[in-house]
């Protein structure tokens, strides 16, 4: 069995987002001043974390935040950013550049609620989900692949995390040993500290919203015990961070067992002036 450490962050605020304008795919919009303090912020509170992988939307905006967090890094300064466009935010079609009312509106004419709602040209909620499972399928396998057998962890740091979590997903002794481990984490590093590879990826909302929903709903991700289902879908701000530990048997090809650290946390919002 082998364990990584998986962190989610969101793009840094752009003109559009302050606006309350739809940006999707079409509209490629670089950081706002406030969207360059916020991708700062980040990367000061995530400068400690040893980052091994580094992936990022192909879109400008992500690329930028993803570019001043690795600045930013003590371990990892000079990591390629590999930009993958699966991780690019969901099409809105005719409704990219236009208000975010405009599309309710378009829903409710449809009879229709907006999260399911797809805008003429748009993409479909099942089509973004198939380019987070294709996303996360390679991402698992390229993890292995590149480390597996290179870390040490793999007899002692892995096991030993891992008999502490359970060997079956989504057991009942699983889900207590996980609440159990959350309470021993405290600060940026929550979750990782005994793993030596780390992915990081920089999207944004709505497909980071989705990776939550396939994580959750479709590979049964353990969860906090104090974590409501409210927040585990609610919308992440800009900046915002998720994070899981993601563990993959390769010699059986089973799905990954995850389990949640925690989910849009926003401590890094302290050192800001103003945030949106």
């Amino acid at each position: 069995m082998f364990t990584f450490a998986f962190t989610m962050v969101r793009h840094g605020e752009t003109r559009y987002n302050k606006e309350k304008l739809l940006q999707g795919q079409g509209v490629d919009a670089p950081l706002s001043e406030n969207g360059l303090r916020q991708a700062e912020a980040a990367g000061v509170y995530l400068q400690d974390v040893h980052f091994t992988n580094v992936f990022s939307s192909d879109l400008q905006r992500a690329k930028q935040t993803a570019s001043v967090i690795v600045a930013h890094n003590n371990h990892c300064p000079g990591i390629k950013v590999v930009c993958d466009p699966k991780l690019r935010e969901r099409s809105f079609g005719i409704a990219e550049g236009k208000p975010v009312k405009d599309m309710k509106n378009m829903a409710k004419a449809a009879g229709q609620q907006c999260p399911r709602f797809t805008p003429p040209g748009g993409e479909t909620e099942e089509q973004v989900q198939s380019r987070v499972k294709d996303f996360m399928d390679s991402l698992c396998q390229q993890i292995v692949a590149q480390h597996a057998s290179q870390c040490s962890q793999g007899k002692e740091g892995l096991e030993t995390t891992h008999n502490s979590l359970g060997d079956t997903c989504g057991s009942s002794s699983s889900a207590t040993n996980c609440s159990e481990l959350h309470e021993a984490f405290a600060d940026a590093v929550d979750g990782a500290v005994d793993l030596q590879v780390h992915v990081l990826v920089v999207s944004h909302g709505t497909y980071m919203r989705n990776v939550v929903k396939y994580l959750v709903e479709e590979l049964q991700c353990t969860l906090p015990q104090s974590l409501k289902m409210s927040h585990v879908f609610s919308a992440c701000p800009n900046t915002g961070m998720c994070r899981f530990r993601i563990a993959v048997d390769h010699s059986t090809g089973l799905s990954p067992c995850v389990d949640c650290v925690f989910i849009n946390r926003n401590d890094h919002f302290g050192s800001l002036d103003t945030h949106e």
